[in-house]
């Protein structure tokens, strides 16, 4: 075996580890007994060397066993979960999960907070009045077989190596890096002992792959890892230009999710949902794409997805009835006539967080009543003097001049139509 110094050095200079050695890092790592400074310094030769498909798959296993592995075997064989790579008003996981357990998926979705302009299921979900995000594993499995989807967070027993190398790689410069989003990512998630999982690659400038190029081989590395490993895994890459729905925020967010629930809602949030459930659906139960999708479709329309979502929160402790409201609200203003050509997503979360809806470090806590109501969108007609956005008050009331200035100034209003833009650009796996 190698020294630690050696297995840096030979991925500095472009060489290969092999998989005995990675899985000692890592456990190293894990076990406290490797410096930060040195995985710093092998994460800074993997950001500029790469790991090829054998070195990531064995990262990945080893981040993976890391730590617990959760099984639910005695729930059933169709355990699929959905992961988003982040985006804008993305509230997608919540009516997703209770709608494909209505379509007899189970759904074991272990969820993150949101940090920088994204949002975080976890913080959306505890917008909710006493509902509770950290479950044991016998709550959780209890959920599960009670409802088919339980949402919950991260402990300290899934993947710990990966909790605690994504803080490192969070303030070294190195987090986009493929290979080691693909062992962060697909670690997390098969550790919740599924069969199969559908992933949401968001492209665009609100995205953290900001091309499509990028987007299709991070796709391509987690689906073929996902498979070496024995899992069905199918990918979607999905535009992240413009925020998803009308509304940023936390349970604002939890209302619009609703709203879906209710056969409702944004069409693009409902595209999304459906997209993505019917591709569980496929994997779970070996159906066309096209069967899954009028499965979920009808689990929308008929109430039996909103059945599923009321049984679960309240089975977490959560009153859906004591949904804090806005304290106020304040209007943005279209500085001129015209059509709505593009809306800057990315400037969009970035004044959620300067509202409060979201963090810059991950000891920060959120304001869950603040938000952002998109009044129009990408092809709308504006007239001068109309709203085009509304801010929700939170806890500290109307925000700053400054803020509505630079969430004006997201919005692009010109003379011509903007042309129809795909939502869904591709699948892959």
């Amino acid at each position: 075996m190698r020294s630690i110094v050696e297995l840096i050095a030979a991925k500095r200079d472009g060489g290969r580890l092999s998989d005995d050695e990675i899985a000692w890092l890592i456990d190293q790592y894990a076990t406290d007994k490797l410096p930060d400074y040195q995985m710093a310094s092998m994460a800074m030769a993997v950001y500029f060397q790469g790991l090829d498909a054998r070195e990531t798959g064995s990262w990945t296993r080893a981040m993976l066993h890391s730590g617990e592995v959760l099984n639910f075997d005695e729930i059933g064989v169709s355990r699929i979960d959905k992961h988003s790579t982040g985006g804008v008003g993305d509230k997608i996981s919540l009516p997703l999960a209770p709608a494909a357990a209505a379509c007899g998926v189970t759904v074991p979705m272990v969820s993150g907070r949101g940090l920088g302009h994204t949002g975080g299921t976890l913080d959306k979900l505890e917008a909710i009045p006493g509902y509770t995000v950290g479950l044991g594993v016998d709550e959780f499995r209890s959920v599960l077989a009670e409802q088919g989807c339980a949402m919950v967070g991260q402990t300290g027993e899934i993947a710990p190596a990966d909790k605690r190398l994504y803080a490192l790689r969070d303030v070294t410069a190195t987090v986009e890096s493929i290979p080691l989003i693909t062992a962060s990512i697909m670690s997390k998630k098969l550790a919740e002992g599924l069969d199969g999982l559908v992933l949401d690659v968001k492209v665009g400038g609100a995205a953290f792959m900001k091309t499509r190029d990028d987007a299709r081989r991070l796709a391509e590395s987690m689906v073929s890892v996902g498979e070496e490993m024995g899992k069905r895994v199918v990918a979607f890459l999905t535009r992240m230009e413009e925020p998803l729905g009308h509304m940023v925020g936390n349970a604002c967010e939890v209302v619009e999710s609703m709203d879906v629930l209710s056969g409702a809602g944004p069409s693009d949030v409902r595209e999304l949902v459906v997209t993505l459930g019917g591709a569980m659906v496929e994997l779970a139960h070996h159906v066309s794409f096209e069967e899954g999708r009028s499965r979920i479709a009808k689990s929308l329309d008929d109430g039996s997805a909103m059945e599923r979502w009321r049984g679960m929160v309240a089975l977490q402790g959560g009153d859906l009835s004591a949904l804090p409201e806005p304290r106020g609200e304040t209007v943005v203003r279209a500085p001129s006539a015209g059509w709505v050509q593009a809306i800057d997503g990315l400037e969009v979360g970035l004044c959620g967080v300067a509202l409060g809806a979201g963090r810059t470090r991950s000891d920060q806590d959120v304001d869950p009543i603040v938000g952002v109501r998109l009044d129009r969108h990408r092809g709308d007609r504006v007239e001068a003097g109309e709203a085009i956005a509304t801010i929700l008050h939170g806890e500290q009331g109307a925000p700053s001049e400054s803020v509505v200035e630079r969430l004006a100034a997201a919005f692009t209003v010109g003379s011509e139509e903007p042309e129809p833009v795909p939502l869904i650009l591709e699948r892959i796996g």
